[in-house]
């Protein structure tokens, strides 16, 4: 199985190195990865600036592609140019805190498996919610166990995935759950600072305390239960119900 392997973290990433030591066991892995920390760009196309590309090394071997760019420019640049083969499977991870909810939507991580997607491949993305003692090792073992099993059972057209594990503890996780995604709103703000010259800027956060409860059976409510979360998405936005009621109207225009 030939595999393309991605994050938003960067190249030297502790998650993209676990989830390369399992994943070569696996078949033969190509990494395409961003140079620089790329959290939070979502699906962000690099079009004004050349994507700068160099060859990176892991213990004098060629380990992969560091890419100027964003997550979806790696797999896209890959896929175009880079790989030499396409590949049967892209992984994307695993990210540094997790994607669930309508993370989804802002993450680099899940961006490069829909781009992926978008290519007719099979493509995951693969997170884990962070705490002070993360065990990157211990989820890449454990979701190439579920990668495999996914690949196992695919069937028809390529699929997309989204799989979230629990902050790290001792006994791991409570299981697997495949659970949408979660789509309330959390409680954000922006906290107003001043610089050392006096000039305005703000920081922005979030208040876990002050949220609103998650509904029960999301991936977000799944996770903080302890679970892997499973979660198959889609990339056609089209609101099927709406179209439906709207495309045999009579619309005028002057």
């Amino acid at each position: 199985m030939r595999i393309l392997l991605t994050n938003d973290d960067g190249i030297y990433a502790p998650g993209i190195s676990a989830m390369y030591a399992e994943l070569i066991k696996l078949g033969q892995v190509e990494v395409a990865a961003p140079a620089a920390n790329q959290s939070g760009v979502g699906h962000s196309i690099t079009y004004l600036t050349p994507l700068i590309v160099q060859e990176a090394f892991k213990d004098d071997k060629h380990y992969g592609w560091e890419i100027a760019g964003s997550p979806a420019d790696c797999v896209k640049l890959a896929m175009l140019e880079l790989c030499e083969e396409p590949p049967d499977l892209i992984v994307s991870g695993i990210n540094s805190g997790a994607n669930a909810g309508i993370n989804v939507l802002y993450s680099g991580t899940v961006a490069a498996s829909i781009e992926g997607a978008f290519f007719g491949v099979m493509s995951i993305a693969v997170s884990l919610a962070m705490n002070e003692h993360p065990n990157f090792e211990r989820s890449a073992k454990q979701a190439a166990e579920l990668i495999q099993q996914l690949v196992a059972r695919r069937t028809g057209a390529a699929q997309l995935w989204n799989i979230n594990f629990p902050e790290s503890t001792d006994s791991g996780p409570r299981g697997v759950k495949v659970l949408p995604m979660g789509v309330h709103r959390y409680n954000e703000y922006m906290e107003k600072r001043k610089d050392p010259r006096g000039r305005t800027y703000y920081w922005s956060g979030s208040d876990k305390q002050l949220s609103p409860p998650c509904p029960v059976d999301t991936d977000v409510q799944g996770m903080l239960d302890g679970y892997v979360t499973m979660t198959p998405l889609q990339f056609d936005m089209t609101q099927r119900k709406q179209l439906d009621d709207y495309r045999g109207l009579d619309w005028k225009l002057s």
